[in-house]
């Protein structure tokens, strides 16, 4: 199974396994392994005017050059990589850009969720 593939399970199982979460909370939800395998729940959907993150795909941009200010780029970044590389949670504050081009200051939690033998930070947006 290539590395795409296998990914693509990763998040399809994980969305499955966290659908209440997504659905039920008030807080734009996202997970993140690369560019390309990104789901999200409505919330976020709304606060970036994207959706589906196959929609994203389309655009061949990646995630921090389409959602993130230039300003908060590196600081979220940084927390990611804390998250799934030393298991480290933390909480940013990050300057969202929508599709519009509007942007929107908010509070970002990374938590890292161990599935399936990876380490996905799970962000939610507050």
């Amino acid at each position: 199974m290539t590395t795409a593939k296998h990914h693509d399970k990763i998040l399809k199982d994980m969305n499955k396994e966290y659908k209440e979460l997504f659905e039920a909370s008030p807080q734009a939800i996202y997970a993140y392994m690369d560019d390309h395998h990104i789901i999200w729940n409505k919330k976020f959907s709304e606060l970036t005017g994207y959706k589906t993150p196959s929609e994203v795909r389309k655009t061949n941009r990646t995630f921090l050059d389409l959602f993130v200010h230039e300003k908060s780029q590196k600081t979220l970044a940084t927390a990611y990589m804390k998250a799934v590389e030393h298991g480290k949670g933390s909480s940013v504050n990050v300057q969202w850009k929508n599709k519009n081009g509007k942007t929107k200051k908010a509070n970002t939690i990374l938590v890292p969720i161990p599935f399936q033998g990876h380490v996905v930070a799970l962000h939610f947006i507050e």
